[in-house]
């Protein structure tokens, strides 16, 4: 992330500055008017379909008193949804920014390096917490963990329940939202394409899982994967506070590798063992059923290759601190002779100080009478 830079001259409206100024603000504008939409009745229709989880989907119990039971599938309508809490993202963004991040920033001077590190630590740090507590909420709440066979018996998945789909919505407008954040962070050209294959990765996979009614795996590989992200940031952030600090990332590390064993492993499982053992194989856009050999084998090497390239950048990042922890090692050691070296030459009346005693003043004794 880049560093915002204030001037006391303000810029010309509408002009880049001014945008990147002001998007907050904007930004706010903007969701405000679907929220006024709501107030009245020629346009509470469309600003519905921008703030309201849509098609819902009520089912009724079987039992003495029938309670209703809403479930939620998805739609092309979904895209509106997104779109206004990509719009809530970005606000969310620039009050963690302001209120938090800078403040913080204001009183530890970073160097320029620290100060982009720190403000992406921070606002992915409050992001992970938030989606890996509301993800765990919902799959103690819907008993996914307790019973693992549930997430590939009775496929497809295509109902969810409310929290369910709105956490899906969530996580596609904030990954959203970190594309206009790259303009409006002032994010350097040669970050630019780190980031993108960053919000691509997790885009494609989010979004994946929600069309092809695979909810419930995805819900169970995002809280495992956001609890070892929370992991590294927060570490990181306690690291640039006090750098002696790096046992969080020694944990982080084993974790890493114990993360993306699960998340193969929950893969193969569901995908390569449960869904091709169940009976309803077939294709079948009505019922949102994609259980068929080429999705499977898709969905099993797109996992693979994430995680492979995941590994690989991991073992990268891994060896370069080796090589700089060696190399920071190697230089202590040639720096050790010397400084000894240097104390003896002292000793031995290096610069103007002589220690031997035929060349210092002797003091005389008193006699006594």
């Amino acid at each position: 992330m880049g560093i915002r830079k204030k001037s006391t001259k303000s810029p010309p409206v509408m002009s880049h500055e001014f945008i990147i100024q002001n998007h907050a603000d904007i930004v706010s504008c903007v969701a405000m008017v679907f929220l006024l939409g709501l107030m009245f009745e020629v346009t509470s229709k469309f600003a519905v379909l921008f703030i309201t989880v849509q098609y819902n989907v009520t089912i009724s119990t079987n039992g003495p008193e029938e309670t209703p039971i809403n479930h939620f599938h998805h739609g092309i309508k979904d895209l509106a949804t997104v779109f206004f809490y990509m719009l809530v993202a970005i606000i969310m963004h620039a009050i963690i920014q302001e209120y938090v991040l800078d403040k913080i920033n204001r009183k530890k001077h970073f160097s320029k390096t620290k100060h982009s590190k720190f403000n992406e630590s921070g606002q992915l740090s409050a992001f992970y917490l938030f989606s890996f507590g509301w993800g765990a909420s919902i799959l103690l709440s819907e008993n996914f963990l307790s019973n693992p066979s549930s997430l590939w018996e009775s496929y497809p998945h295509m109902l969810m329940p409310l929290q369910v789909k709105f956490y899906y919505i969530c996580q596609m407008g904030y990954w959203l939202h970190a594309l206009p954040e790259l303009y409006f962070q002032k994010t350097k050209k040669e970050d630019i394409p780190r980031q993108l294959v960053y919000v691509f990765l997790y885009l494609v996979h989010i979004a994946s899982a929600y069309i092809l009614n695979l909810n419930r795996l995805g819900l169970v590989l995002m809280v495992l994967h956001y609890f070892v992200e929370l992991l590294f940031h927060v570490s990181r952030l306690i690291y640039f506070s006090n750098e002696n600090r790096q046992l969080g990332f020694s944990v982080w590390a084993v974790l890493f590798v114990v993360g993306r064993l699960l998340t193969l492993s929950l893969t193969v499982l569901t995908v390569g063992f449960g869904l091709a053992n169940a009976s309803n194989q077939g294709f079948d856009l009505l019922t949102g059923n994609f259980n068929i050999l080429f999705v499977r084998m898709t969905v099993l090497a797109g996992v693979c290759l994430t995680q492979a390239f995941m590994m690989w950048k991991f073992i990268n990042f891994q060896l370069r601190r080796w090589r700089e922890h060696a190399s920071l090692q190697t230089l202590k050691k040639k720096q050790a002779p010397s400084k000894n070296k240097g104390k003896k030459e002292r000793a031995n009346g290096v610069n103007g100080v002589n220690s031997h005693a035929a060349d210092s003043p002797r003091s005389r004794k008193v006699k006594s009478n």
